[in-house]
């Protein structure tokens, strides 16, 4: 018996394994709780990656998607970029014909099989050798070599030399009350972009 009281003391049940445990201790009631989350818990989380998912998703929309002026100054550099890059690798002039009223701008005479492509001037894009800018840009301002065609109905071409460089250009776009200047250096062919007060 002295065996028996000791067991019950500590909370071990008594009598045979087969027979059930009634009311038994504390101890056995804790342990046989099993523990886990709550439902208050889990909601709670989920609701917490809900706030932060859809206070990072528009960040995450305004880097991929870009904004209209911001997309047609980086279609002119990228096609400045690949008509100079074309022109120095090629060993002959490159063309870049501008279309004022119609808001266009393209490489003149297309990739060349046999020529490697050029690289893409911006991460995940392919490379752009012609755009149409959006329709809320707008061309303030076309100048080549000194002449003014801002209002042409035609064609204004700008000239990548084999040797590096280029025809003067200074192209000024608006949108939204925004304006962008984008010129190029003569004696290197590189674009730049400047802003317009």
């Amino acid at each position: 018996m002295k065996c028996r009281m000791r067991s019950a003391e500590r909370g071990v049940p008594t009598g045979s394994a087969d027979a059930p445990l009634r009311g038994g201790s504390i101890a056995n009631r804790k342990s046989s709780i099993i523990t886990g989350f709550t439902l208050i818990e889990l909601m709670m989380v989920v609701a917490i990656m809900g706030l932060l998912m859809a206070t990072g998703v528009p960040a995450i929309l305004s880097v991929t998607r870009e904004a209209p002026m911001r997309k047609a100054v980086n279609d002119v550099l990228d096609i400045c970029s690949h008509a100079r890059a074309q022109a120095i690798l090629r060993g002959q002039t490159m063309i870049v014909v501008f279309h004022p009223r119609l808001r266009q701008v393209a490489l003149s005479g297309g990739a060349d099989a046999s020529m490697p492509a050029a690289p893409a001037t911006r991460v995940g894009r392919a490379s752009v050798n012609s755009a149409e800018f959006d329709p809320s840009v707008v061309i303030e301002g076309l100048g080549i070599n000194n002449f003014d065609y801002t209002d042409s109905d035609g064609e204004a071409r700008v000239r990548f030399f084999a040797n590096g460089t280029s025809d003067e250009m200074t192209l000024v776009l608006s949108s939204g009350g925004e304006y962008r200047k984008i010129t190029l250096e003569v004696t290197t062919a590189l674009a730049s972009v400047g802003t317009v007060r």
